[in-house]
């Protein structure tokens, strides 16, 4: 098997796993506060204490993935492009 057909097959297998992924599950959690929703923070005696509210996930601890985020774009714009026909009923008779 040459270098490159390797290469290109595991790089198909990666995008397909990460595709499966997000239409799976399409949020993950928050990188910043690890789910949390807020940082952790430590007082002078070294205890863990609750920190600020987390601005990326807006303290629910839950991000969209990145791969979703792109798709429901990509979405939104197919869908603005080509808009659903109306049904337009004709009176019987």
């Amino acid at each position: 098997m040459t270098p490159i057909l390797l290469a290109s097959a595991c790089l198909l297998v990666i995008t397909l796993g990460y595709v499966s992924v997000c239409a799976s599950s399409p949020f993950g959690t928050c990188r910043k506060c690890k789910g949390f929703g807020y940082a952790m923070k430590t007082d002078r005696k070294g205890r863990l204490k609750r920190g600020k509210h987390c601005r990326r996930c807006d303290g629910h601890g839950k991000r969209i993935r990145t791969g979703r985020h792109l798709y429901n774009l990509w979405l939104h714009l197919y869908r603005d492009a080509n808009p659903a026909p109306r049904k337009t009923f004709a009176p019987k008779g």
